[in-house]
This record gives C-alpha cells, structure tokens and sequence, in this order.
C-alpha cells in the first residue's frame, strides 16, 4: 500500500487516524475499532449528509491502510417517526404521520417496500459508486428483533437518573438540540458569525426539512412521570402514545395512544417502540463500542444530543463518547438549475450524475471537517474539473504540496484498491462543448475528439468514459435550454455584407489557416493569433490592452456569424465541434 501523507501536520485525516488508534487502544486493545456514521432515510440524502459518512470513511480507510481491523458502521435511523408529507407528495400520507419510517408506504410508483428503503436505494447505490465500504445496521431490525431490550430494561430502571442528566440542561439554550438528523447528519450548520447566502439557506431549510427529526423530545413532559422509552401503538402503529405506568420488578408498561387504544404490556417481550433520541444515541455508544463519530457544528450548544448524550454514556451506560470533529456547511453552487434533484438539496446521486466518483471524493477529503464548502452544478464545475487536472499533472511530475498529493490520493483509491478512472480525461469543458454542440450525436463526437489530438487521437468514445457522460448529463440537466448553443444553419448574410475591410480580413486569416491549424491547441494559437496578425505583432507577443480588445471584438464577431450570440463556447471547440467545412460556409461567404 502506498504512503498516503509523510507528515499529520498537513493530512487532517492521518491526524485524526492517529488519535483514533491511541484512543482504540487505550479503550478497547486488541478489538476491531469502530468509527460510526448515522443517517434517516425520512428523505432524499442529500450532500450535506454525504459529510456525515465520508468524514468517518476516510479516516477508517486510513486506519486500515495500517494494517488495523477496523469496521464502519452505518446506522440507518429507519425506525424514527414519520414526521411531515414532503412537497409533491399526495397529502393523504398525513394518515402516515407518527408511524416507523418502516412502516409508512413508499411514494407513489416506487418499486421499494416502504418509505425508508425508498430513500436508503439511492445513497447506498452512490456509496458503492464512492467507494465507501460500511456495515449497515437497521434501527427498525435492531429493535424489533429485541436486540436492545436488556439495553431498555436498564434505561427503563434508570429512568429517574436519566431525567436529572438530562434536567440539567433543559433551562439552557436550546437551539439546534434536535438529533443528528437535522444538525449531525445534515447540512452541518452555520458557523459562528457566517450569513448563509441564498442558495446556502436553502439548502440548510431544505436539510432539516428532510432530516427526519429536527424536533425529537427527551421523553419529559408525561404526566405519569419521566420515561425514556416510546411505544408505537399496536392498533393505529404511531407513536402518539403515552406511558401511564412501569412497574420494575415485572416489567410490566401502560400506555395509553392518541387513537383512544390502551394496553399494558411487558416490555422485555414488547418489541415495538424505541428510546427517545437523547437516550437512544448515548445508548448506542456504548453497545457498539464506538470509538470515532463526527457531527454537526450545531451539537457544540447547550442541550444538544451530542453534549447530553456525552454526560449519559459516562454515568448512565458506563461507556465513552466518541471522538470526533464537528463538521461543518456543505453548500451548492447552482442549486437553482437543478431539474433532477427530488424537490430539495442535491444528493449524492445528482452529483454522481455530472461528475466522476474520485472528484467527490476529493471535494470532501481536501477540506477540514470544520471548513465549509460549496459542490458546483453551474458553470462552476468545468473551473473546478480545470483545478483537478491540473492537480493530477503536478502529481505526475512530483511537484504537488505533501497535502495536495495526500487529498489526491484518498480521492482515487482505497485501502481496497483505485477506484474506475477515465482512460483519456479530455478537459470536462472541452467534452461539455462538444456534447453542447453535437446534442450528444456518437459519431460526430467522436469525430471531434479525434481532431483534438490529430497525433495521438482517440480510437473509441469509450476512451473519453466515464467522465464524457458526466459531462453530456450536466449539459442536458444543468444548462437551461435558452444557453444551449445552437449553431447556425445558414450564413447570416446581412451581418456578412455590413462588415469593414479590418473584419473580413480577419474572417480570411482565419479562413486561411484552418488546414494547417486543425487540433485543438492549433486552433487556440489561430484565433489568439489573427489580431495579432493584424496589429503586425509577431504570434508570441504578449497581450496590451488593446490587443485584448481587438481580440474580445474578433471573438464575439465569430459567435454571432456561427451561433447567433456574443458568447458561447470556447471557440477552438466550437470550431472542432462545427467543422471545416460548415465553418467555411458560415464564415466564407462573400468574404
């Protein structure tokens, strides 16, 4: 296995892989170590919470580069209550409300058994795309097989020792005390003095919106007393209901429900109902030895479930909290264009849609845990696949920072191996052009790329996959159909006949040096070059002022002769993408 960082002081995940190992040992020696991540399928998993699973993941993955058993572990938070029916969903979902997302059908026309599975198909299909390697634990499989009902008996006995825990912090402040649905698994919050812009905001409503649990309770306010644990009602199968009584000794649980049913039960035979969250997570802590956690920067205030539940697991459960950053906001850049996303935030799915698995990757693992950051669905996402490029040559020849090097490899393998890459990765600006240009056509993309290169020109449109595909579905979902470019199929003859002598000259230049300048770079120099033409400067003048304007003016004369605009593509593509011969056409009449 390949070094992946020589130093910690660059590398946040080797850093947080060392303290990970020392706590490991120090807790638990010789036992597999256990980083955790949690996630509620109440509805579309969105990039905000792709943090939640990729921050744990890395630092696993780096973990068992070293030769350590170590285990992810994903709790999906299925058996949370159904909370609200999201926009675009029949309102009679609302009969729904307050049942295990388990057991609420799933949206009209899905092929998946229940509401929960829905949501979980796509985040564990981009996981796997991702590379990410977890074992997934089904809350609703965990409780309704019993498998923590000693762990419910002792917080049931506990209960009074739980309630003062937890009373110490009720009188304090109590923003962002939900579950990690809402702050640990979703967006990550806004950090301490930072305005969210439009799009941020967005996106931080739409991540509590879909978490699933943004205002979970504690289990007060009863009037029989306080009790950690819920029941859902057998008869209506929500959990409105109550807990009226609790006898120790026989285990023996009353509870009334909203429906007017009432029953009494034994809890170590009951198995529908779950812990209230604040009592729930710590209690995980400890059952699954759990040694490194990240969450959201909302858990650093008073009365979240992160700072309660550190106090529980210590005096209640006799275990340790996890150690772990706060991570913080994932934002969008063009969130407004998106026209696949399910009503709300992005997934990892969306993006997976326009970019390759390693690029996500690499967005999540070359910035601290603590440091916000936007995923690109605009125009954007070509600078950043320019940036990435770029990343790969100085990695090639040996000039990338030891940090660089470090987020580059995290991002294109795992400790199982690297994963799937592009054969020839062609600027994604460039494919975006062509496929723009093309809609998509096989054989005259291919016949374009090969022009790029003339020297060493691509055989099949294969070469250029994945990352060719990723750049067609950002044109055909991202780019509005007013800014797609169309070119002209016919000469606009009356712009030709009103042109000045400088203007047809520099459309004859052109004309003139097409054959000999038929690749991509060639066709760079060619166009930069015909106003230096003109000007009398020599092809490797450096730019002035008024160079820069003749070849602004150059450039917007040949977009409006062969797509109708000011702006388009980069002209070298354009030209590649239109041809010699239909340039010709355009350009040539009457010149």
């Amino acid at each position: 296995m390949p070094i992946v960082a020589q130093s910690t002081e660059t590398d946040w995940v080797s850093r947080f892989a060392d303290e990970v190992i020392a706590e490991a040992e120090r807790r638990a020696p010789g036992k597999p170590i256990v980083c955790a991540s949690g996630l509620s399928p109440s509805g579309p998993i969105h990039l905000g919470n792709l943090r939640e699973v990729m921050t744990p993941h890395l630092v696993a993955d780096e973990i068992k580069r070293r030769g350590h058993d170590c285990v992810h572990i994903l709790s999906w938070d299925d058996y949370d209550r159904f909370r609200k029916v999201p926009a675009g969903i029949d309102p009679s979902w609302s009969e729904h409300i307050g049942k295990p997302l388990t057991s609420v059908p799933a949206p009209p026309g899905s092929e998946y058994a229940n509401w929960a599975e829905h949501f979980k198909a796509p985040m564990v299909a981009a996981l796997e795309q991702l590379g990410i390697e977890v074992h997934p634990i089904s809350q609703t499989l965990q409780y309704t097989s019993g498998a923590y009902r000693d762990q419910i008996l002792f917080a049931m006995r506990e209960r009074a020792r739980i309630d003062a825990v937890l009373d110490r912090y009720r009188t304090k402040e109590k923003s962002g005390a939900g579950k990690p649905g809402a702050q640990k698994a979703g967006a990550g919050g806004q950090q301490k003095g930072k305005k969210l812009d439009e799009a941020e905001a967005a996106a931080a409503e739409a991540a509590a919106e879909g978490s699933g649990a943004a205002a979970e309770d504690d289990g007060s306010g009863a009037g029989a007393g306080y009790f950690p644990y819920k029941p859902y009602c057998s008869v209506c199968g929500t959990d409105f209901t109550t807990v009226t009584g609790y006898d120790d000794e026989t285990t023996e649980l009353t509870y009334v429900c909203r429906c007017g049913h009432s029953e009494t039960v034994l809890l170590s035979e009951y198995n529908r109902g779950k812990l209230v969250w604040k009592v729930d997570w710590p209690m995980r802590w400890a059952y699954e030895g759990v040694v490194f956690e990240p969450s959201g920067v909302d858990h650093s205030s008073p009365g979240s479930s992160y700072v309660v539940g550190g106090q529980l697991v210590k005096e209640i459960f006799e275990g340790e909290q996890p150690i772990g950053p706060m991570y913080a906001f994932v934002g969008i850049s063009g969130m407004a264009k998106m026209s696949s996303s399910k009503g709300g935030v992005p997934t990892p799915e969306d993006a997976l849609q326009i970019m390759e698995a390693p690029l996500l990757r690499w967005l999540y693992a070359r910035r601290k845990p603590n440091q916000s950051f936007k995923i690109a669905f605009d125009q954007e996402i070509q600078r950043l696949y320019d940036e990435w490029d770029a990343l790969e040559r100085r990695i090639a020849d040996g000039s990338a920072q030891p940090a660089d090097a470090a987020a580059y490899r995290r991002a294109t393998r795992t400790a199982v191996g690297e994963l799937p890459r592009t054969p020839r990765p062609l600027p994604y600006r460039t494919l975006a052009s062509v496929v723009d240009v093309t809609t998509g056509h096989g054989e005259q993309t291919l016949r374009i790329l090969r022009d790029l290169d003339p020297e060493n020109p691509i055989n099949s449109l294969d070469e250029a996959r994945p990352r060719l595909d990723r750049a067609e579905n950002w044109i055909r979902t991202q780019v509005p159909a007013e800014q797609r470019t169309r070119v002209r199929e016919e000469p606009d003859t009356g712009l030709l006949a009103s042109l000045g002598e400088t203007e047809r000259e520099s459309l004859r230049l052109l004309l003139d040096g097409l054959d000999e300048h038929w690749s991509l770079d060639g066709l760079t120099a060619l166009v930069y070059g015909v106003p230096k033409l003109q000007a009398g400067l020599p092809a490797d003048a450096k730019p002035t002022p008024e160079l820069k304007a003749a070849q602004r003016s150059f450039f917007a004369l040949l977009y409006k002769l062969l797509v109708g605009r000011d702006t388009g593509p980069r002209l070298p593509t354009l030209l590649l993408a239109v041809g010699a011969d239909r340039v010709r056409k355009l350009l040539a009449a009457r010149v």
